[in-house]
């Protein structure tokens, strides 16, 4: 099979865009250009074109910033990605008996993409679209657990998105040493009384992202973390391999 033929300006202006995402959503064109090896003016036509349609926007210092315009393509993008692994969140909701839910970090909190339901009749449900602070969920913390120890400790900084009182970064941290050690993170009844929720980080998603198991705290006890944080896992680590195939392909 031959392979596909590929546009060289659209190639560029991907990788513009890219190089603004590593730059972490903002930087000058001279700035762009270096890091992915093309001539400023390139760039720069790249960018103003992109300027004209919303992608970018230009900021007062004559930098360059992420648009709004790629807001509603990434809410597609994230919902048809969570949509893409609804199977095999079907199937570890099925084995653990309890709701499994995905969400994906959004800059400042989770946005939840995608959820499978316990087949119990007392069983946890959280919106799809949902967004929740990084420090008391599940996946917050599993995503945090995930990166460098200042970038998270520069999240946490942030105040949270609920509106809620700012937490304690120090202590956080110390939580999230611990996840590390262990693979999992836990939301011990800190979004709901009554609620627990285990989390691992999925690799290799189109933004960081987080897996999670949620149930009754009678049902989801400490000496059920082991099993549910190796099937939580592994169905990470398939949703990662079902997210490397779609890049590869």
């Amino acid at each position: 099979m031959s392979s596909p033929q590929r546009v060289q300006s659209v190639d560029r202006t991907l990788d513009v865009l890219e190089a603004l995402a590593d730059a972490g959503g903002a930087a000058r064109s001279k700035d762009l250009a270096t890091a992915i090896r093309l001539p400023v003016p390139t760039v720069h036509r790249i960018l103003g074109t992109l300027a004209a349609r919303g992608i970018v926007l230009q900021l007062a210092d004559r930098s360059y910033s992420l648009g709004p315009r790629l807001v509603r393509l990434g809410a597609v993008a994230a919902h048809q990605t969570g949509a893409e692994a609804q199977s095999l969140l079907a199937e570890l909701a099925e084995s653990l008996g309890e709701t499994v839910n995905l969400a994906f970090f959004t800059r400042d909190s989770m946005t939840y993409v995608a959820q499978a339901a316990s087949p119990r009749s007392m069983r946890m449900f959280t919106e799809v679209g949902r967004r929740v602070p990084l420090h008391n969920t599940g996946v917050g913390k599993a995503v945090l657990a995930a990166l460098p120890v200042e970038e998270a400790r520069g999240l946490l900084a942030l105040p949270p998105v609920d509106g809620g009182p700012a937490p304690d970064v120090e202590a956080l941290l110390g939580e999230i040493a611990r996840a590390r050690e262990v693979g999992y993170a836990v939301d011990d009844e800190e979004q709901e009384v009554g609620v627990r929720c285990l989390a691992v980080a999925v690799p290799g998603g189109p933004a960081p992202a987080g897996l999670s198991v949620s149930g009754p705290s009678s049902r989801l006890t400490p000496q059920t973390f082991a099993e549910v944080a190796r099937a939580l896992s592994a169905t990470a680590a398939g949703l990662a391999e079902r997210w490397h195939a779609y890049d590869r392909g």
